[in-house]
């Protein structure tokens, strides 16, 4: 593949292509939404207590983590779901692990709000 030379158009093509994952990612895994649902949380949530630039950081690293394992996920339990249509036992435990993935990277990312908003919860009360 190294032998075909750069195209912007095929770059643009490639990104089409990501979104269209997404999409397929939003369309069929139920707890992508609810991850949509809490970017939506935390982002109104900074909002309305006005965190600060260094906090935003911290808030956007941790919700684009969450989405980065989600869509690894998906993508993976695609994949295995082509290898081995019928049930193999080793085939539920890699997607365990990689569901486990985004478990860590939620609990993860929810140390992080709790780190962030306290101080801004504080102030408030």
């Amino acid at each position: 593949m190294a032998d075909r030379p750069f195209r912007i158009t095929a770059r643009i093509q490639s990104i089409w292509f990501a979104f269209s994952g997404i999409r397929a990612m939003l369309r069929t895994q139920h707890n992508a939404w609810l991850h949509g649902c809490a970017t939506i949380a935390v982002a109104a949530a900074g909002l309305l207590m006005g965190v600060s630039a260094e906090d935003w950081r911290w808030l956007v690293l941790a919700i684009a983590i969450v989405w980065i394992a989600e869509a690894l996920n998906t993508a993976f339990e695609f994949l295995a779901d082509v290898a081995s249509p019928e049930f193999h036992p080793l085939v539920k435990q890699a997607k365990d692990v990689a569901a486990g993935a985004v478990l860590i990277a939620a609990a993860g990312a929810a140390i992080i709000g709790l780190l962030v908003f306290a101080p801004y919860l504080a102030e408030k009360l």
